[in-house]
C-alpha cells in the first residue's frame, strides 16, 4: 500500500515537474521573440548602446562632458561593444537576458538545496515572469547584470558562513560585489549592506572576545578592499577626469563639477573647446528633492509617499514615473511573511540566511527610496532575495497546512493556496501578453515590417535622423532640441541642449544675429527640433519681444530641410542673412 502511494506521489511530482519545465520553456521562448526587434528603449538609445557606439567610432573610451551618464560604470556596456562592432544591436538584448538566466541558475541552485526541485523550478518561473524582469530581459539595459552580481555576492556570503569562514568565498563575494558596483552605481547600496553583514555575521558566530571582534573588522576590511579593487578602473577614470571617483554622485563631497574639473568639449574631437558647456542647462525640477516632486507635481499626500516601499508591489506602471516606471507582483510582498512564521523549525544556517535576505531586501528598498525618486529598476537587486523568501514561505505554508490538516480539509486549504499563487503568476502571464501587443515582434521577425519602419513607429524622430544621415554632409554637427538625448541612430555628430535650448539668447540682449553667431562659433551646422515641446517652451516662458526675436532667428538664419512626425531638421545658414 505504501509503495503504491509513493509511486502515485512520484508520478504526480513528475507530471508537475514536466508542466513547470514546459511553462519555463514557453516563458524563455517568449522573451527571446520579444527581444528580436531593433532597440527603441530610451536608455539604450541615450546610454547603453549610444556610449559604446561613440567609443567604437573614436577608437576607445574618452570623456563626454555633455553626457552625464557617460561617467557611470559600464561593465555590461563594454560587452555590448562586441556585437556593435560587428553591426548588430539586437544581440546586446540577449547578453542582458543571459544575466537573468544566470540569476535564475543561482535561484534554482539555492532552492534545490534547501527545498525541492519543484520549488526550485517554481522560483525560477516566478523570477523570470515578474513584469520588471520581463521588461528588462527584452531591453539592452544593465540592471540584470547588477541583479546577477548582487545575488551572486549574497550566495557566496552564505557559502562563506557555511564553510566556517573560508577566505575563498569571502573573496568571491567581494569580487561579485565589485562587479555589481562596476555595472551600476546602485550596487553601492548592496556593497554597503553586505559589508555590514560580513562584520555582523562573524561577530555573532565567534566567541565575543576582543580578538574576534578585530578579526570581524578585518574580514570587513578585506571585503571592502577587494570590492574597491574590482571597481577601481571606473573610479580611477572618473577621478582623473572630474576629481570625483563616483561622479556624478556626491559632487558636493568632491569639489568642483566636471565642467571645471576638465575642459568642456564635444563628444567628438576637433570641436570648439566650449561648445557643450554653452548649451548645457538643467531642468529646474532638478533642484527639488524627489519628495518635493511627488508633493508638488504628483499631488501626493505625505502618507502616500511614505507608503511607496509597499505601494511598489501593487501600483507599478510602465513608462509612468508617478507609479515607479515598472511593475512587480504582490506575490513578493505576501509570501515572505510565511518564511518567518515557523522559522524556529529551521536550521540555524537557514534562519541566518532568511534574516540576511530579508534585511538586504528591506534596507535596499529603503535606501533607494530615500536617495531618489522611486523606479522599480532602482530596487531590482532586492528582487531575487524576495523571490527566495517567497518560495521558502510558500513551502513553509504548504508544510504547515499538511501538518495541521492531514485529511480532506488540508487538501482544500492547499488548493486555495495553489489557486492564489496561480492567480498571481497568471497576472505575470497577462503582462507578457501585453508586451507582445506593444512590441509586436511577429511582424518584424516575419519580414512584413522593415527595420526603418519598425524603429520609426516607436521613435518618431527616427525619420528626421535617417534623412540627416543620408542627406547632410558627413562632417555636419547637429544640435538636438527636445530629442530626449536619443542619439544612437544618428550617423552625424549629434549633441544635445538639455531642456533649455537656444535661450542663451536672453544673455545676448535678445539679438537673433548673436544667436546665429554663437551657433557658428560653436560649429553647429544643423538643428533637429521636436515641435510640440519647443513651441510649449516658447509659449509658457517668453514674452512677446523674446518670441519675436526667436521667430526672426528662424526666418533669417535657419532653413527647414525636412519635417516628419512632429520633428524638423533645420540647416544653419552660412551667412548672417
Amino acid at each position: 500500500m505504501k509503495s503504491a502511494l509513493d509511486n502515485h506521489r512520484l508520478r504526480i511530482e513528475y507530471s508537475v515537474r514536466i508542466a513547470l519545465i514546459v511553462l519555463l520553456g514557453a516563458l524563455v521562448v517568449s522573451i527571446i521573440m520579444l527581444s528580436c526587434v531593433p532597440p527603441v528603449s530610451k536608455d539604450a538609445l541615450t546610454h547603453h548602446l549610444a556610449m559604446p557606439k561613440l567609443y567604437l567610432q573614436q577608437g576607445g573610451i574618452y570623456e563626454i562632458p555633455w553626457a552625464r551618464w557617460s561617467y557611470y560604470p559600464m561593465n555590461l556596456d563594454l560587452l555590448y561593444m562586441i556585437p556593435l562592432y560587428f553591426g548588430n544591436d539586437i544581440i546586446p538584448k540577449f547578453i542582458h537576458f543571459a544575466f537573468a538566466l544566470m540569476t535564475s541558475g543561482l535561484i534554482f541552485g539555492y532552492l534545490k538545496k534547501r527545498t525541492h526541485t519543484l520549488y526550485a523550478l517554481l522560483g525560477v518561473i516566478t523570477f523570470l515572469s515578474i513584469p520588471i524582469i520581463v521588461k528588462l530581459s527584452i531591453t539592452a539595459y544593465v540592471d540584470l547584470g547588477l541583479i546577477f552580481f548582487s545575488t551572486a555576492a549574497l550566495i557566496c556570503l552564505f557559502k562563506w558562513v557555511e564553510s566556517r569562514f573560508n577566505w575563498k568565498f569571502l573573496i568571491l563575494s567581494a569580487i561579485c560585489c565589485g562587479l555589481a558596483v562596476g555595472t551600476k552605481y546602485t550596487g553601492l547600496i548592496g556593497f554597503f549592506l553586505i559589508t555590514l553583514f560580513v562584520i555582523f555575521i562573524y561577530s555573532k558566530s565567534a566567541v565575543p572576545t576582543a580578538g574576534n571582534q578585530i578579526k570581524a573588522i578585518g574580514f570587513g576590511a578585506v571585503f571592502i578592499a577587494v570590492t574597491l579593487i574590482v571597481f577601481s578602473p571606473w573610479a580611477i577614470k572618473n577621478y582623473l577626469w572630474t576629481a570625483n571617483p563616483i561622479y556624478p554622485l556626491y559632487k558636493s563631497w568632491f569639489g568642483t563639477p566636471v565642467e571645471k574639473a576638465a575642459p568642456a568639449r564635444s563628444a567628438y574631437p576637433g570641436a570648439a573647446e566650449n561648445s557643450v558647456s554653452d548649451f548645457h542647462s538643467q531642468d529646474p525640477r532638478g533642484e527639488w528633492s524627489h519628495f518635493a516632486v511627488r508633493k508638488i507635481v504628483y499631488k501626493e499626500k505625505w502618507w502616500e509617499t511614505a507608503l511607496i516601499p509597499i505601494r511598489i508591489f501593487f501600483q507599478g506602471q510602465d513608462e509612468n514615473p508617478k507609479y515607479f516606471d515598472g511593475r512587480l507582483t504582490p506575490l513578493l510582498f505576501f509570501f515572505p511573511f510565511f518564511a518567518f512564521m515557523w522559522i524556529s523549525r529551521d536550521s540555524p544556517e537557514l534562519r541566518t540566511e532568511k534574516k540576511i535576505l530579508l534585511a538586504f531586501s528591506i534596507f535596499f528598498i529603503l535606501f533607494a527610496f530615500a536617495q531618489r525618486d522611486m523606479r522599480i529598476r532602482y530596487i531590482s537587486p532586492a528582487i531575487p532575495p524576495l523571490v527566495l523568501l517567497s518560495i521558502l514561505g510558500f513551502k513553509a505554508l504548504i508544510a504547515e497546512i499538511k501538518s495541521r490538516f492531514p485529511g480532506f480539509s488540508g487538501k482544500i486549504y492547499t488548493g486555495i493556496v495553489l489557486a492564489v499563487t496561480s492567480l498571481l503568476l497568471f497576472q505575470n502571464a497577462g503582462y507578457l501578453v501585453e508586451q507582445f501587443r506593444y512590441v509586436q515582434p511577429i511582424g518584424y521577425i516575419s519580414g512584413r515590417v522593415g527595420r526603418d519602419d519598425y524603429i520609426e513607429k516607436y521613435r518618431p524622430e527616427y525619420a528626421v535622423i535617417k534623412f540627416a544621415n543620408q542627406n547632410i554632409p558627413a562632417d555636419a554637427k547637429i544640435l538636438g532640441v527636445y530629442l530626449g538625448n536619443r542619439g544612437y541612430y544618428s550617423e552625424r555628430e549629434l549633441i544635445f541642449a538639455h531642456n533649455k535650448i537656444l535661450w542663451w539668447s536672453l544673455d545676448y540682449e535678445n539679438s537673433a544675429q548673436k544667436m546665429w553667431s554663437d551657433l557658428k562659433r560653436t560649429g553647429i551646422t544643423h538643428l533637429i527640433i521636436r515641435y510640440d515641446l519647443f513651441e510649449n517652451q516658447i509659449k509658457n516662458n517668453y514674452n512677446e519681444d523674446q518670441r519675436r526675436t526667436i521667430a526672426l532667428f528662424f526666418k533669417n538664419h535657419l532653413e527647414l530641410l525636412f519635417s516628419k512626425n512632429g520633428y524638423g531638421l533645420f540647416g544653419v545658414r552660412a551667412d548672417s542673412g
